[in-house]
């Protein structure tokens, strides 16, 4: 075998597996290894492939799958470049075609003689698995399905010519790695500096779920659409009460706009330092990113708005044209003011200065929109619909009676306490 030519696909990281079996193919029958170890590293493999089954959710042949996510997961110079705009020209082709016919040879390999040299009779085991369950610790069921479905394809691939193309085609439909692969991610700040790491379990809200607000829906939708189309597009807030649906929406977008390239990084204030670091991981992709932030608000006393003005507008270096901020907040002007300030303007010999200072993140973002708590006749209808999707039968008298008893004690009027009331309903059966 020849894993050690590959060129372009190299560093995998999970490859300890490849190099094993690797190992195995080109020595099982070489009597200079004492046999028993061999068999208890052949064993040792299938475990992990076992393992790995589990984890990922793979069915199928197992081998297979695991090839196939080296492959979906390795980013190098010609995946990220594949990645939602397809095939590219140029010498690297040639390149890839050398690597990729070196993992025809991985997947056509007969692992029959090996069996048989080794007395090991459990590889049938990974060659048709069955899966005891549908959920994948690290993909949503579609990636999961499809990287199964790929891995078949490789097989009914007589050439690595056509093993090149079903590959690209996958690049260009879901990407590459873990941003191709998922649709929402997090902050963790290491010793190296920010890490950008998949959120596996995002809400599948929608905005169809999300009950009125149709105007504020969308604006948002409208800047989101121009956004991943490659015009231009604004950074956005959400603002107004609580419970009416700002976090919600973004989700839903997240959602929505996932199948054309747009992918959400949420990132939390006492992150913002790490913003710079975010935007350089991300900016020379072919993705277009949101980044998040819930609940964004200021008190008077803290600076890290600073922070996040200059890297919206105001930088020596441009913001990528494929990063948008997102920001839901209670607050109009984010930073908070308090009638104490009037006060302090007596002293302060440019006190339009400071009013400007507090204002000027705001106005960084070009598009607001307001979300209102609903009026009493629109909850009841939240209430309605709420009840009518989730095959509630109960008198609408009796319905919108217990559910004025319930908003008078959990937070009055709102499309999120309408929601807590039809999950108490559900919750009792």
């Amino acid at each position: 075998m020849r894993a050690r030519e590959l060129i372009v696909y190299k560093e995998f990281e999970d490859g300890q597996l490849l190099e094993d079996m690797e190992w195995l193919m080109e020595n099982y029958a070489d009597e200079y290894y004492n046999k028993e170890d061999k068999a208890a590293l052949f064993y040792d493999c299938i475990h992990e492939l076992l393992d790995m089954a589990g984890h990922h959710g793979f069915y199928g042949n197992l081998w297979h799958c695991y090839l196939t996510n080296l492959l979906v997961n390795n980013e190098n110079s010609y995946s990220m470049a594949c990645e939602v705009k397809g095939e590219v020209a140029g010498t690297i082709n040639k390149a890839v075609l050398h690597d990729i016919a070196i993992f025809k040879e991985f997947f056509d390999f007969d692992f029959r003689p090996v069996c048989e040299e080794l007395s090991v009779d459990t590889f049938e085991f990974v060659e048709n698995y069955e899966s005891s369950s549908e959920k994948s610790k690290v993909y949503n069921a579609r990636i999961r399905d499809r990287i199964c479905e790929l891995a078949v394809k490789f097989t009914e691939d007589s050439t690595p010519e056509e093993m090149k193309k079903s590959l690209t085609e996958f690049y260009k439909e879901y990407g590459v790695g873990k941003f191709g692969l998922h649709k929402s991610f997090r902050i963790e700040h290491t010793e190296d500096g920010a890490r950008i790491v998949p959120i596996k379990n995002i809400a599948h809200v929608h905005l169809d779920d999300i009950i009125g607000y149709e105007i504020p829906k969308q604006k948002l939708v409208e800047n989101t659409e121009a956004f991943v189309q490659g015009r231009k597009a604004n950074n956005c807030l959400l603002f107004g009460d609580a419970g009416t649906g700002k976090s919600s929406s973004i989700k839903a977008i997240a959602n929505e706009y996932y199948s054309q390239g747009l992918r959400i990084i949420e990132v939390y204030k006492h992150q913002f330092q790490d913003l710079n670091d975010v935007i350089s991981q991300i900016k020379n992709r072919n993705y277009k990113f949101i980044i998040y932030m819930d609940d964004l608000s200021f008190e008077d006393f803290e600076i890290e708005y600073k922070y996040l003005k200059a890297v919206i507008e105001g930088g020596l270096e441009k913001k990528p044209d494929n990063v948008l901020i997102y920001a839901t907040s209670n607050r109009r002007h984010l930073v908070r003011e308090k009638f104490s300030d009037k006060e302090d303007r007596r002293d302060d010999l440019h006190s339009s200065d400071t009013v400007q200072e507090k204002l000027s993140l705001v106005y960084r973002f070009g598009v607001s929109i307001f979300f209102c708590a609903p009026s009493k006749k629109e909850f009841q209808q939240i209430v309605c619909s709420l009840a009518k999707r989730n095959h509630i039968d109960m008198p609408e008298e009796e319905l919108l009676l217990e559910a004025n008893k319930w908003e008078l004690s959990h937070g009055g009027l709102s499309g999120r306490t309408a929601q807590q009331f039809i999950d108490h309903l559900l919750g009792k059966g």
